[in-house]
């Protein structure tokens, strides 16, 4: 059973609803350079095909902030500027039409520029993430904390939240990242005992595929599990639609979100009799082609095999040579080892869920 959400304020990102119990929705951020807006819309429509939700790009220069309204007028999810130090790309942001804003406390610089932020979101009110970063942190918490713990984490947040506020602007969501998985979950309690804006929850800097994808299961995992987060990154390095894969397969593993094919496959032992690792590779690659929300168990022998096989809607499992294929707990048939997945794919193709 998934956790009860946390009940914080909805905003919407474009046509994205985050918070106010809205599906956790999945983002990812472009790796292009954004002065590029052909390549940059390439990987956002590839990303969007995966299932991306939204889009954040890095605007590092006023050349990038004008290259954001050719992206934003073909870009089929919403679009969200990621600003550090220069407040005023913010402003030419807003101006170019994005959906949202990302602005960093450690590094926007003095009050007055938030106020100006705050005069020009004013005319055109778009969301706001507070991302605070635990490797850019502001050098006063620095001193005071010693290091980026949760809790300077947290007050960076908060400070930026007083100010905001105080300018007249709520339409804020919030992220508190850290490379280090305890201290991003601790953050994000923390805060979330404090004030109930919606959360961007991610590890930054996590890694890899395989180093990155683990980092961040244990991490989203945790805070999705305890109810906490509106709207998540997994940060990777490497093509941004396996930020996007993983993303999918987190919620999924906790019952938050439905999204395409699951498959279960046993780790084999000594027991197994025909190839399941090669055939669970190649259950995978062909369900990637496959929309529906369908549970597929590959299964190697007769101790679990048949009872996982009948817990998902479809499974195979198989010993000396044969194979048999089950549906929704019934066995449909028995078939030879090497024609058991494509006659397993032909009743998946051939279902109406």
């Amino acid at each position: 059973m998934a956790a009860i959400r946390k009940t914080t304020k909805l905003i919407h990102v474009g046509n994205v609803p985050v918070g106010g119990g809205s599906p956790v929705s999945v983002q990812s951020m472009t790796k292009t350079d954004t002065r590029d807006a052909a390549a940059t819309l390439r990987q956002i429509k590839a990303l969007a095909g995966k299932g991306c939700e939204i889009i954040r790009v890095a605007v590092p220069d006023g050349d990038a902030a004008k290259s954001l309204s050719k992206i934003k007028k073909g870009s089929p999810i919403p679009v969200i500027a990621d600003i550090h130090f220069d407040w005023r790309l913010a402003l030419e942001s807003i101006k170019q039409g994005v959906d949202g804003l990302r602005i960093n406390p450690g590094n926007i610089g003095s009050d007055w520029k938030i106020k100006e932020l705050v005069r020009a979101l004013k005319d055109r009110p778009i969301p706001v993430r507070v991302g605070v970063n635990a490797g850019s942190l502001e050098k006063e918490l620095l001193r005071r904390y010693g290091h980026p713990g949760p809790r300077a984490l947290v007050e960076s947040a908060l400070k930026e939240i007083a100010l905001l506020e105080k300018a007249g602007y709520e339409e804020i969501k919030v992220s508190l990242k850290a490379s280090n998985v305890p201290t991003t979950v601790e953050a994000y309690r923390l805060f979330s005992k404090r004030a109930g804006y919606p959360l961007h929850i991610g590890i930054s800097e996590a890694g890899p595929p395989g180093t990155g994808t683990i980092k961040s299961a244990v991490g989203l995992g945790i805070l999705l599990s305890e109810g906490i987060g509106d709207t998540m990154r997994v940060s990777l390095t490497g093509n941004p639609v396996e930020e996007v894969r993983t993303a999918y397969r987190i919620l999924q593993s906790l019952g938050i979100r439905e999204s395409g094919p699951e498959i279960i496959s046993c780790p084999t032992c000594g027991r197994t009799t025909i190839g399941i690792e090669g055939l669970a590779r190649e259950v995978e690659k062909r369900l990637r082609k496959i929309k529906k929300p369908v549970k597929v168990a590959v299964m190697g022998c007769v101790v679990n095999g048949p009872g996982e096989a009948r817990e998902a809607d479809f499974g195979i499992t198989g010993a000396k040579g044969r194979g048999m294929i089950f549906k929704k707990g019934k066995m449909l048939k028995t078939v030879k080892e090497k024609d058991l997945l494509d006659a397993l794919m032909e009743e998946i193709e051939a279902w109406k869920p």
